[in-house]
């Protein structure tokens, strides 16, 4: 009886050792294929039939590093570091995208190439090209910069609503700037004094770059008022029908408060910068202004710019980081990415 006894106990310890493994080996190919992105998942963010779950179900950037690497630059760039670049993080959460102010001044386009000349940046994000001074200093410490194009904004001009005029040429929007028109009454407008509104020159790419392009290098004139952010400039036109201002076209367009002229290159041929018909503010928040990106992109109309990741060709792990990340832009889905979030893509 006792070895009848003895002989189950070994019978049933063996089953459950042979269970326990069987177990163990269950588990662990669970894990495997889990980790491989083989099992269907419930509905909801692991859902796999969901096309951005899809584009998350796993890191496969080519060339991406990993690490910590510090970016930095273009206010311009704001909704794309919230809406895609975090898309990227958690795609590939072992490439760890770091925002870095500047050490003084404001962020912005000049100040992030200044820190990635510094060597305080990664790579840096900018809303105009490089200027040939830049490129000249960092030929001087022994690298140049290389800019790669991944999407396309617009400069907006912004107006009171009450305000009534058809819209304005480049050259007009010059000429305000300037001082050399000051009456909206000179542009087909009211008998109105015009209040005109811009950051300094100080706060970044969208400035030095209608300087650069609208301005034809120019200075502001005397009657140019300065204010810190687009956010109060907005606050400010909405009150002031006589008051007019340009920032990046997203930041503009979908405004309640306010709205945005078309822009012509010669007088009558008037495009805007929004999809028409327009949305007048009775409608407005329920329906907004969008973008007018087929104008945009086939460059009808006048005052549009890409937006640029600019990257050191020294061929260290930062220009990896860099040109990893600005061909992770270019893809067909971070394309669809940039233009929800409010730009134009750029292929």
């Amino acid at each position: 009886m006792s070895q009848k006894n003895e002989t189950l106990s070994l019978f049933l310890a063996a089953m459950i050792t042979i269970g326990l493994i069987f177990s163990g080996l269950w588990f662990f190919m669970e894990r495997w294929a889990q980790l491989n992105g083989t099992v269907a998942k419930p509905s909801g963010i692991g859902n796999t039939d969901n096309p951005m779950n899809q584009l998350l179900s796993k890191c496969n950037v080519p060339n991406l590093p990993e690490g910590t690497f510090n970016y930095g630059g273009s206010t311009t760039w704001a909704p794309i570091r919230k809406d895609v670049d975090t898309v990227l993080q958690s795609l590939c959460p072992r490439f760890v995208l770091r925002y870095t102010q500047p050490p003084s001044g404001q962020p912005g386009s000049g100040t992030g190439i200044r820190m990635l000349i510094d060597n305080q940046l990664a790579f840096s994000q900018s809303s105009r090209s490089v200027k040939a001074e830049e490129n000249a200093e960092a030929r001087q410490k022994g690298f140049s910069l290389k800019e790669i194009p991944v999407g396309i904004d617009g400069i907006a001009i912004a107006v009171n609503h009450n305000l009534n005029v058809p819209g304005l040429t480049v050259a007009q929007v010059k000429d305000i700037y300037t001082g050399k028109i000051t009456n909206w009454q000179q542009v087909g407008g009211p008998n109105l004094p015009i209040t005109v509104y811009s950051r300094s020159k100080e706060a970044g790419g969208t400035v030095e770059f209608f300087v650069e392009n609208v301005l034809n290098k120019e200075n502001f004139g005397a009657n140019v008022s300065y204010i810190g952010t687009t956010t109060e400039a907005v606050r400010k036109v909405a009150v002031n029908n006589g008051a007019i201002y340009y920032a990046s076209a997203p930041e503009i367009v979908p405004q309640c408060t306010i709205k945005s002229l078309p822009i012509g290159r010669s007088s009558g041929q008037f495009v805007p910068p929004y999809q028409e018909p327009f949305v007048p503010q009775s409608e407005c928040p329920s329906k907004r202004n969008q973008l007018n990106s087929q104008a945009f992109r086939s460059g009808d109309y006048a005052i549009t710019r890409n937006l640029f990741v600019i990257v050191k060709p020294n061929g260290q792990t930062d220009q990896q980081a860099g040109e990893a990340y600005a061909n992770w832009l270019l893809t067909p889905q971070s394309q669809e990415l940039i233009e929800k979030a409010g730009f134009v893509r750029i292929k």
